[in-house]
């Protein structure tokens, strides 16, 4: 059997992802879900940071543009909200690359943006 990396963590994030998405459905703006995640977060006490900012070292310098991510969930799981027609690579691409610079090892990617909620689990 496989181990999950962060498997208690990451079914309560996504409990709270189907409680907004069970309660709100698709069609909003991401900004829409993340402030009602938010809400599912505080209620929840699951602890969370939202834009948490990220610097870019490249060989040896700090570029002068950062990354934030949607939210950091207790302090290791970045999660990533979007609201669009499908889970696309280029998001896979992206989870991948704030996972290299933040190092942290595991990101959620969750779409809202269809009738069925979908979600994503990258592991580095």
């Amino acid at each position: 059997m496989t181990n999950i990396l962060y498997k208690e963590e990451s079914y309560k994030i996504i409990g709270r992802c189907f409680e907004v998405h069970n309660n709100l459905g698709a069609g909003f703006l991401e900004i829409v879900y993340k402030d009602a995640l938010e809400f599912e977060f505080k209620k929840s006490n699951i602890p969370y940071e939202r834009e948490k900012e990220y610097i870019v070292n490249y060989k040896g310098i700090i570029l002068p543009h950062k990354f934030y991510a949607d939210f950091v969930v207790y302090d290791k799981i970045i999660l990533e909200v979007k609201a669009v027609s499908g889970i696309a690579d280029e998001f896979i691409a992206q989870a991948i690359n704030y996972l290299k610079v933040s190092e942290n090892k595991l990101a959620l990617i969750v779409n809202f943006g269809e009738l069925k909620l979908y979600n994503k689990r990258i592991v580095l």
